[in-house]
């Protein structure tokens, strides 16, 4: 039975590990190495994602042999990655020529919006709330980032260059940390 209270937190508690907002200079830079962002096929692969996650997360982990904790310590390698390249102006993925258009897959449908920290997320989310109040939240959180997504040539005209220069290192920053938050609760010795 859907919960109004149960919908609005889970989309508030994915709508902040997602942060489509604080990914706007990424969305940027994915923008300018493809040439295009391709909204759909982003927004639908992190759908699929998601709602996999919902229903199958731990059993996928489990045929896999693996555990959360290094499921999302994968994910924060990827997103070091990513903070590097934001932070120094330099391309360690380097573009590959067979698979043009794939930014907007990796990095950006995973790690970027379902990255560990979100399927990890919805994984915990279960424990709590219903499944149909989860799935709702979901479905809002991806309307969101679709519009976001669409709407990244706007934002990218609105910035400016000096200003998308200053926030793509501010927020290479936050991402790198972000990153390093992620390895080190899941790191342990």
């Amino acid at each position: 039975m859907l919960n109004l209270k149960e919908i609005f937190s889970v989309t508030l508690i994915l709508f902040s590990v997602i942060d489509i907002i604080g990914s706007i200079p990424f969305i940027i830079i994915i923008k300018k190495r493809e040439g295009r962002i391709h909204t759909e096929k982003a927004t639908l692969i992190s759908a699929v994602l998601m709602v996999g996650f919902l229903y199958l997360g731990q059993s996928i982990l489990q045929l896999f042999g693996l555990d959360v904790a290094s499921f999302a310590m994968a994910g924060a390698i990827v997103i070091f990655i990513v903070a590097m390249e934001m932070i120094l102006g330099i391309t360690l993925i380097k573009d590959d020529p067979d698979a043009q258009g794939s930014g907007s897959i990796v990095p950006l449908a995973f790690p970027l919006i379902a990255g560990a920290g979100t399927l990890t997320t919805i994984i915990s989310l279960r424990a709590v709330y219903q499944e149909a109040n989860i799935l709702v939240g979901i479905i809002l959180n991806l309307f969101f980032v679709y519009l976001v997504l669409r709407s990244s040539s706007w934002l990218e005209r609105k910035l400016g260059k000096s200003v998308f220069a200053v926030l793509r290192r501010v927020f290479g920053v936050i991402l790198l940390a972000i990153a390093v938050k992620i390895f080190k609760n899941n790191v342990s010795f």
